[in-house]
């Protein structure tokens, strides 16, 4: 991915991480930065699940009764 292709909102965490330039991390340090943005990843996804999974309740409870 080129760094054209990503978002242009630069103003969060994602897009200050996006700026930063890599050349100075060994490839150790490149790894471990790859798995700490892997898991963070994992808790985002973790959390959008939940999240839909509530707002799939809430649909539920919600939506509107049929009338016959």
């Amino acid at each position: 991915m080129d760094e054209d292709d990503l978002p242009r909102m630069r103003s969060d965490a994602a897009g200050q991480l996006a700026k930063e330039v890599l050349d100075t991390y060994s490839q150790d340090e490149l790894m471990a930065r790859i798995q700490l943005l892997e898991a963070e990843i994992a808790r985002v996804k973790a959390h959008h699940a939940k999240a839909a999974d509530h707002r799939k309740i809430a649909d539920a409870l919600f939506k509107p009764r049929e009338t016959d």
